[in-house]
């Protein structure tokens, strides 16, 4: 438990920082998840635009420190590789 005015601010800040940081990550989660939808659905335009979309997104979760820098790279690639060979399909 808290004691010092210190601690009781830092512990106010972190639970203002979590509940913010949840909202990104779900944020995040539900563009790869219509990402994901787009590809199952085998519609590789719906894929491409979903793509587009996650892109940016998941990249802001990086510079605001949710997501890690190599992460976000590996499912941005990934997605765009399964994209990619849904369109050549």
């Amino acid at each position: 438990m808290a004691n010092t005015p210190q601690s009781k601010k830092r512990a106010r800040q972190i639970e203002r920082r979590t509940d913010i940081n949840k909202a990104r990550r779900s944020r995040i989660r539900t563009f790869l998840r219509k990402v994901e939808e787009a590809i199952a659905s085998g519609n590789a335009e719906a894929a491409r635009d979903a793509l587009k979309a996650a892109q940016p997104e998941l990249m802001r979760g990086v510079t605001k420190g949710v997501v890690h820098k190599n992460t976000a790279a590996r499912k941005v690639s990934r997605l765009a590789a399964r994209v990619k060979a849904l369109a050549t399909a």
